[in-house]
């Protein structure tokens, strides 16, 4: 099974335990030894500079979701993992909001682990979003992969 959601101005709220919930009621979940999960949230403050608010973006939720979902079917591939749920959401966001959520079932810790590693740092990197940061700095843009 694989979940591949963006979600724009929480339209719709899925929690972390909502994607646990649903890979534990997964047909595979008797072939699994490891759930791993990552709650990415809306950090406040970051070394010198605080963060009031973030705005999170995509030109095309559509093609990004898309982008999202074969990204999780090439680490499901390569790590031999059972299951993968993925939320992230789009809008805008205070400190402490969740951003992204990710759920990874495995037969084993190592692999479950790597996959939601692999997961996080694809998803940063390769999906394209853009980030508007307001805070004690003025305001920021961040793209993909900042």
């Amino acid at each position: 099974m694989i979940i591949a959601r963006i979600i724009p101005d929480y339209e719709e709220i899925i929690t972390l335990n909502d994607l646990t919930n649903q890979i534990k009621e997964s047909r595979s979940i008797h072939e699994c030894g490891a759930i791993f999960t990552f709650e990415g949230i809306v950090r406040g403050k970051d070394e010198a500079k605080t963060t009031d608010k973030l705005a999170l973006t995509t030109p095309d939720t559509a093609k990004t979701e898309n982008e999202l979902k074969n990204i999780l079917v090439q680490v499901q591939e390569k790590h031999g993992v059972k299951d993968i749920a993925v939320v992230h959401y789009l809008g805008q966001f205070k400190p402490g909001d969740p951003l992204f959520l990710v759920a990874v079932s495995g037969g084993h810790r190592h692999e479950t682990r790597d996959a939601l590693e692999e997961i996080i740092e694809r998803v940063k990197y390769e999906l394209d979003f853009k980030k508007e940061e307001e805070g004690s700095a003025g305001s920021k843009i961040i793209m993909s992969g900042g």
